[in-house]
Formats: structure tokens, C-alpha cells, sequence
């Protein structure tokens, strides 16, 4: 079979917020939801501790963030790919 096999992990596109740790990135990743009762669309975010192995991601740069397995206590995402860089000030 050459068929390409399609993963069933999770992925998650966000942005990175500290680079600060060896081979950890934190990454924030937001997604806009309506509001039960009110109507409005509210922004909720989430904070994940992703993998970077070569350490290549560095704050501002938004990547794309895939579920792993346990790597650490806190850490269960791998970051697998820039998808945009961030601008250098």
C-alpha cells in the first residue's frame, strides 16, 4: 500500500509566548466563541507547552502545535511546523 496514511492526532495553530526553556516553547492558542446567552463573540485562549527539539521557534513566530505523547509533566504537544515568522523589531 502507498496510500498516505492520515494521522488522527490532534493539531493546534497558535502563537508562540516563551522560548525561554531548553527545547519547550509556550505557545497561546485562541479561538473565538459565541456566547451562550449574550450572543457576542469572546475570545478564550489556552497556554500549551509544546516540544521543540532544535530549538528553531522563537517568540512571536505562530506554529502549528501536534498532540504526543507524554513527554514531561507538562508537556504532551509536539511543535512541528512555522507557519509564520515573526517580524523582527
Amino acid at each position: 500500500m502507498t496510500e498516505a496514511k492520515t494521522s488522527l492526532k490532534r493539531t493546534l495553530v497558535g502563537k508562540v509566548v516563551s522560548d525561554k526553556r531548553a527545547k519547550t516553547v509556550t505557545v497561546l492558542v485562541e479561538r473565538r466563541v459565541k456566547h451562550p446567552l449574550y450572543g457576542k463573540i469572546v475570545i478564550k485562549s489556552s497556554k500549551y507547552h509544546a516540544h521543540d527539539e532544535q530549538g528553531q521557534f522563537h517568540t512571536g513566530d505562530v506554529v502549528e502545535i501536534e498532540e504526543s505523547r507524554p513527554i514531561s509533566k507538562t508537556k504532551n504537544w509536539v511543535a512541528t511546523r512555522l507557519v509564520e515568522k515573526s517580524e523582527a523589531v
